[in-house]
């Protein structure tokens, strides 16, 4: 897929919970339908030294009829901290689209997403897809307290929506893994978020031999495997994340 350096103008800046942000961008020259699940943009931090590195932020959501991309931003640091601060007209100057995608269904059915924290980003684009593929999307979303659940309106009017909060302010108490829906039936699985929960959800995939593809939140300079930096361990070596994956099938992990 072609790839694009471009000054992305911010159209919409939507405050969320605590430190979350949603940032919708568009652009009149490049056809954000192109743009898969799963796929990430590098943005530059501008005018700030100590941020020289580019950002990497899942693609959250593409609204075709507006050609306008959707990206989640969880204020922690410095560079995520200036992306929250921008406003409507800004310009983003973004490397898009990186790594891979989730998996379009071999056949239709009843799919799984799991996610933890800002890892449910990606899975609002990956329901509208498998709905439009006429497939059944089941969200598991889990954080570690209410704050942390997101877009839990955008995620319903997809499909069942189930929740998880470790501190039991919204949902099941507990963890994405204790919960019941897991004992249903599903064609596949996807999931993105902890390293820990995304390992503990494999195990349950493979000890029911569903299908189960994970997309890695590997630290990430480049986003062009120059760097090396967000390399990871799978059946046939080392490989970087940003071009191999993010999104990989289970069993090709050592986990």
């Amino acid at each position: 897929m072609k790839k694009y350096v471009s000054e992305l103008r911010i159209t919409a800046v939507e405050k969320l919970k605590d430190d979350y942000v949603l940032l919708k961008v568009t652009d009149e020259q490049i056809p954000f339908s192109d743009m898969m699940p799963g796929q990430f943009v590098n943005i530059r931090i501008t005018n700030s030294p100590a941020t020289f590195l580019r950002r990497p932020i899942s693609i959250n959501y593409v609204d075709e009829s507006k050609n306008e991309m959707w990206l989640l931003v969880h204020s922690v640091g410095e560079g995520t901290r200036r992306l929250a601060c921008l406003k409507a007209g800004d310009l983003l100057d973004c490397l898009f689209p990186l790594g891979n995608n989730f998996s379009q269904p071999l056949k239709n059915g009843r799919y799984l997403l799991i996610g933890g924290g800002v890892g449910t980003a990606p899975l609002l684009f990956l329901g509208k897809k498998l709905k439009e593929f006429g497939s059944e999307p089941v969200f598991l979303l889990g954080g570690k307290r209410e704050e942390d659940l997101l877009q839990l309106d955008l995620f319903r009017k997809l499909g069942d929506t189930y929740t998880t909060t470790e501190d039991g302010s919204l949902g099941t108490k507990g963890f994405v893994t204790n919960h019941k829906v897991l004992e249903d039936t599903f064609e596949g699985i996807y999931t993105c978020g902890p390293k820990p929960m995304m390992k503990a959800v494999v195990k349950v995939a493979k000890s029911r031999n569903i299908n189960c593809e994970v997309s890695l939140e590997n630290l990430m300079a480049c986003g062009l495997g120059a760097c090396l930096c967000c390399v990871e361990k799978t059946v046939k070596g080392n490989v970087c994340v940003c071009t191999e994956g993010p999104v990989f099938n289970a069993n090709q992990l050592t986990w």
